[in-house]
């Protein structure tokens, strides 16, 4: 792994500065206590409501909060001025995502792959990376708009424009991409992660930045970020531990199979990466929010996709364990994809330079 060039001008240190090379060993250590101690995992992995899993919610709520802080509540009513983002990632999101995702899945799964999966496992992987397709992110986010110094208050108005499409468009996209018409949201583990991941850190953040303001200004609010930043990388480490754990025993019991899966949403990550990147780039949107809108379509909402796969064809299905295949391959990915944004951001034009 190379090392994640993050903004100079963050002052981040050396463990944030090689933060891709603590992942590499977070992933080596999840694997690794994942199979010395499956009974500690599996104790851990049962610890959820609605499909959250509890542990590692707090994990990304720590991860999310900080940023929350740096959301400026007065700005948001300008962003209605700067409508391009916002069509980039809608577009991106509901018009090319899902329906690129199905293409590589039936291509991979139905014909590259042929001779190398059953077809009754291959149409259920293939049913497991649309649910992904379908399911753009809510939390993690977060985390890679504010590891590219991403305008915190415009993202999460991206998030909550998605998250509000998502409640009614999710069901029918997937039941057209599938075939199937008994499609049922679990609309608690919806509504739970949303509360979880956007809604409570977002009060946690204003409630603190109130504080800051109102005792020290604007420089309270920076330098607050800038304390509790450790926290929020030792959080995603910690998360990519927990899951990797989760799954240690299926990915060294069927590496083949995991990597077969991985292919497909390898290239759809990058690809559609790539598109709205591209977008942005050609439409001069700030780098401050055009990563942000490129790296929202990239990610996936893994909770409601891991959910829908195993209220429609259970816990022990393929179409499940593609679901997870997709958390283990989204960190990595997303980590290369915010190192790549950060090393190009003079391709963009600054907020005052924009057309």
């Amino acid at each position: 792994m190379t090392e994640l060039s993050l903004p100079a001008a963050a002052g981040l240190g050396t463990f944030e500065r090689w933060l891709s090379v603590w992942v590499a060993l977070a992933i080596s250590a999840g694997l690794l206590l994942g199979n010395l101690f499956p009974g500690l995992f599996a104790a851990l992995a049962s610890l959820e409501i609605a499909s959250v899993n509890l542990p590692v919610a707090v994990l990304i709520w720590a991860m999310v909060y900080p940023m929350m802080v740096g959301v400026e509540f007065g700005a948001m009513r300008q962003v209605g001025d700067k409508p391009k983002g916002l069509v980039v990632t809608l577009v991106v999101n509901w018009l090319i995502k899902p329906f690129t995702m199905a293409v590589l899945g039936v291509l991979f799964f139905e014909y590259i792959f042929a001779g190398l999966i059953p077809p009754d496992d291959a149409q259920a992987y293939l049913a497991g990376v649309i649910l992904l397709g379908a399911a753009p992110c809510t939390a993690m986010v977060f985390v890679w708009s504010n590891l590219t110094r991403g305008d915190a208050t415009y993202t999460l108005v991206q998030v909550s424009v998605n998250d509000v499409i998502m409640v009614f468009a999710f069901a029918p996209i997937v039941a057209f991409l599938l075939g199937v018409t008994d499609i049922v949201v679990p609309w608690d583990t919806l509504l739970l992660s949303v509360g979880l991941y956007v809604m409570l850190p977002l009060l946690a953040g204003y409630l603190t930045r109130r504080k800051l303001v109102a005792h020290r200004g604007e420089a309270a609010v920076d330098a607050f970020k800038s304390r509790v930043q450790p926290f929020s990388i030792a959080g995603l480490l910690i998360t990519v531990v927990l899951l990797f754990g989760f799954q240690g025993e299926v990915i060294l019991d069927r590496p083949l199979v995991i990597a077969l899966i991985a292919i497909p949403l390898l290239i759809q990550s990058y690809g559609i990466f790539f598109v709205a990147y591209g977008a942005a780039r050609a439409w001069r949107i700030p780098f401050n929010v055009a990563a942000p809108c490129a790296l929202i379509g990239t990610s996936n909402f893994f909770e409601l996709a891991v959910a829908v796969a195993i209220s429609l064809f259970g816990l022990g299905s393929g179409a499940a364990l593609a679901t997870v295949v997709g958390v283990l391959v989204e960190v990595p990915v997303m980590l290369s994809l915010v190192a790549f944004a950060n090393k190009t951001k003079h391709w963009f034009p600054t907020e005052g330079d924009a057309a």
